[in-house]
């Protein structure tokens, strides 16, 4: 406010002073004071008007520019967003073109299902599927994906079923060497890998040796892979060697799943 009034008691007095100076007739040269006593009055206030007007377009230059800044921010948040959703939807159709494959691939009835939730606890792996018995869900029945075997449905619910994972220190799978045949059985451990159990110790089993489903336990059909041999331990004294697996299966970012719904049992039913 004190600028203002500043401003305007300078203006008043060039103004003043101004019109002696433009009369026609100015007695002992008082048209040369008058000049240069305002003058520097004219300068002042030349340049505080110059700074006010680029303050003041600068300001609506400053609001126009953020108000464009605003609109280009939240227009690259919808493209993130809409280019987050198409991905997401890309690696959706990649999980179940992969699926689709594996159950073309495969003479058996199979169900696809949704992972929904995951056990918290650090003593059980078992996640919630969204199929249950109205589905055709049942007890006992192996779970799978295009990678290799998930686990075994162990509950089951009008239209949801617990999977418990063969990570879990309660699953077993007999399972086999594929290159050799040696026989032993996948148990789950305290991490995200496997143990082949009862592998003798003077079977041939090396580093890098795939492992897959014997058929011999009346869950999981023969021949489906479960993981690769990631360490052996061979003891002189023992009469097993012992054999860490590493699952094909990435059980932290499982998302959907097949259900088998035909027992490797049929098959020996049908055999007989």
């Amino acid at each position: 406010m004190a600028l203002i009034l500043g401003l305007a008691a300078l203006i008043t007095v060039n103004l003043i002073v101004l019109s002696f100076a433009t009369r026609s007739y100015s007695p002992l040269g008082m048209g040369r004071v008058a000049i240069s006593f305002v003058a520097p009055f004219q300068k002042l206030i030349t340049r505080s008007m110059r700074f006010a007007r680029e303050v003041w377009e600068h300001y609506f230059f400053l609001v126009a520019v953020s108000q464009e800044n605003q609109r280009l921010k939240k227009s690259l948040s919808q493209a993130v967003e809409k280019n987050n959703h198409l991905r997401e939807i890309e690696l959706s159709n990649l999980r179940l073109r992969s699926l689709l494959n594996f159950q073309q691939s495969t003479p058996k009835r199979v169900l696809a299902a949704e992972v929904i939730g995951k056990d918290p606890s650090t003593w059980f792996n078992t996640v919630i599927i969204d199929k249950g018995e109205a589905e055709g869900l049942r007890k006992g029945l192996a779970v799978v994906m295009s990678e290799g075997i998930v686990g075994q449905v162990i509950e089951t619910s009008a239209h949801y079923s617990k999977v418990m994972l063969i990570i879990d220190r309660n699953s077993a799978v007999d399972a086999l060497i594929q290159r050799t045949r040696a026989r032993g059985v996948i148990k789950g451990g305290a991490t995200d890998q496997c143990y082949l159990e009862y592998a003798l110790r003077k079977h041939d089993i090396e580093i890098g040796d795939t492992v897959i489903s014997s058929g011999l336990d009346g869950v999981y059909p023969k021949g489906l892979r479960i993981g690769r041999v990631s360490d052996i331990i061979r003891r002189n004294s023992a009469i097993f060697q012992a054999v860490t697996v590493a699952p094909f299966v990435d059980f932290e970012t499982l998302e959907e799943v097949l259900v088998i719904l035909d027992p490797p049992k049929h098959e020996f039913e049908t055999e007989q």
